[in-house]
């Protein structure tokens, strides 16, 4: 059981001392920053270009 279990161990300590655990932790931080950017910018847009397009059709209807 000690084996297995100490494998374990020696792969989590192998993990936390690499720098690949916090790379990707960073990468994953800056791609979550920028979907939020990105959804912030998209809503904007879209609401501005919904009433762009409503005066339009109201300015064609008359």
């Amino acid at each position: 059981m000690c084996k297995s279990g100490c494998i374990i161990l020696r792969q989590l300590k192998q993990f936390l001392i690499s720098e690949d655990g916090p790379t990707a932790v960073e990468y994953a931080v800056m791609l979550a920053l920028i979907l939020v950017a990105c959804i912030t910018i998209i809503t904007s847009l879209g609401t501005q270009i919904s009433g762009t397009f409503s005066t339009v059709g109201g300015a064609l209807g008359s």
